[in-house]
């Protein structure tokens, strides 16, 4: 197991994220609930600061499942903030490529993970799709930063 150290409380690493809220009952289920902009290809360093940034009402991620053809090579477990994450490696290449975040008793969020190289204007454009794609599947999309 590696432990992670805590994320750096610099404004320009904070975590890049967009979130999708929730549908209203009734609506189907969405596939994807935000999109996460690495700022490197180290899932070790890169997971706590995304974990942290999460709304609390997700609960304590236990499991990640990473397409490991995107990330530099990982351990198997990382202790985050005194929980240990299980991270499970996935060999079927996604385009765009996502992560699945699992919190026992809460559920499963997927985030499409934007490359860690892309420019301002390419991550931009994804974040927002994001937001896009879910506001025509359900007629709805609320997305936070």
């Amino acid at each position: 197991m590696t432990l992670a150290p805590p994320p750096p409380l610099s404004s320009s690493s904070a975590v890049r994220l967009r979130l999708v809220s929730q549908p209203a009952q009734g609506h189907m289920a969405r596939r994807i609930d935000g999109a996460w902009w690495p700022h490197s290809p180290d899932l070790a360093s890169e997971l706590p600061r995304l974990l942290g940034g999460l709304p609390h009402a997700w609960g304590q991620v236990t499991s990640a499942l990473v397409d490991e053809a995107v990330w530099s090579p990982f351990p198997g477990r990382l202790l985050v903030a005194n929980q240990v994450v299980r991270l499970r490696r996935t060999t079927i290449q996604r385009s765009p490529s996502t992560v699945c975040l699992l919190a026992p008793g809460r559920g499963r969020w997927d985030l499409l993970v934007v490359p860690p190289a892309a420019t301002d204007a390419e991550a931009g454009r994804l974040m927002e799709s994001v937001a896009t794609v879910v506001k025509d599947s359900v007629g709805l999309g609320v997305a936070v930063r």
